[in-house]
């Protein structure tokens, strides 16, 4: 596993070592580190594109395998979003192929609970020229999505060993845009209320597939300067509702972090005592090798009964087909 030493194990390899600490701050995060204790390990797998091209399937097969043969396995798999390479601009029967893909490698490649995120490619037929569809049809847009789940509803939440898990959907539609980054009213008021009747000890992780935060829209494709010098990010790449979550976030301060994908980059950013980290994709750039300086890969996770945790993203060594 390819990881940077976070501040806990530098900690932790201060201590072990001997070495005098002289800063009462430090000592205290010694002694806070020596006694807290790991709620649980997930994995986050997003963006994993699958299709029967370029050799997705064995990649996703690759990433599952990986996963599970890690010494120290995660109990849970949270998968955030993209799935599957397009359901937005095709047709029925390549949506069918590519969902049955996925549920064929979830019950064919993997002993490990899976929760899903909504992706912007999961939707069926917004594109309706493309798509050929009129919008009329049950299974149109989110609800395909949300049957394979096996949900009501593309967000939903968990409790699990004293963490609070939050999925949300941030994919909407827009006068403009085949799809925008934010949440609507109904689910705005449902995550209010879900965080209200959170234990404000308790601490809660927020998934989305869209960055709420992320710095790695400024990079490459990802930005765009305006005519006045400014820079402009799409409305499609990190949430325009931004403003309201950090407010939101100010009043529930047992919200600590913050899981998205969707730029197929790895960044992390912290603000307000929240760390919002965006993994890089399973497919990397859509299965054709890394995309930017990021490898195809994703993160494991260590949650801690504290609030705190330990990330690192990883390289599953997989190689892009000629």
């Amino acid at each position: 596993m390819h990881t940077l030493l976070s501040r806990r194990q530098w900690i932790g390899a201060t201590a072990a070592t001997g070495i005098a600490v002289s800063s009462p701050s430090l000592a205290a995060d010694i002694t806070a580190a020596a006694t807290k204790k790991r709620a649980f390990r997930l994995a986050h797998l997003t963006d994993l594109h699958i299709q029967p091209e370029r050799g997705a399937v064995e990649g996703v097969a690759a990433a599952l395998h990986h996963v599970q043969a890690l010494a120290d396995k995660p109990e849970l798999i949270m998968v955030g979003g993209d799935i599957i390479m397009d359901a937005l601009a095709v047709g029925r029967d390549r949506t069918t192929l590519q969902w049955e893909l996925w549920q064929k490698a979830v019950r064919d490649e993997c002993s490990l609970p899976v929760e899903n995120c909504l992706g912007n490619h999961d939707v069926f037929g917004w594109d309706k020229k493309a798509s050929r569809t009129t919008g009329e049809e049950a299974d149109w847009g989110k609800r395909w999505a949300c049957d394979v789940f096996g949900r009501d509803k593309p967000y939903a939440s968990l409790d699990r060993n004293g963490w609070h898990v939050i999925m949300l959907d941030s994919v909407f539609p827009s006068e403009t845009l085949v799809y925008q980054a934010r949440i609507d009213d109904a689910q705005w008021d449902w995550l209010c209320a879900d965080l209200e009747a959170t234990n404000p000890a308790t601490p809660v992780m927020v998934v989305t597939h869209i960055p709420i935060l992320s710095a790695s829209v400024l990079m490459g494709w990802s930005a765009k300067p305006k005519a006045d010098g400014n820079l402009a990010v799409s409305q499609k790449l990190m949430h325009v509702d931004l403003a309201r979550f950090r407010d939101l976030f100010w009043k529930h301060r047992n919200v600590k972090l913050c899981l998205s994908g969707h730029l197929h980059l790895f960044d992390r950013c912290d603000y307000n005592g929240v760390t919002y980290l965006c993994n890089g994709a399973v497919s990397g750039a859509w299965w054709r090798g890394d995309h930017q300086q990021t490898k195809a890969g994703y993160a494991v996770i260590d949650l801690y009964d504290d609030g705190t945790f330990d990330h690192a993203y990883v390289d599953y060594g997989w190689k892009a087909r000629a």
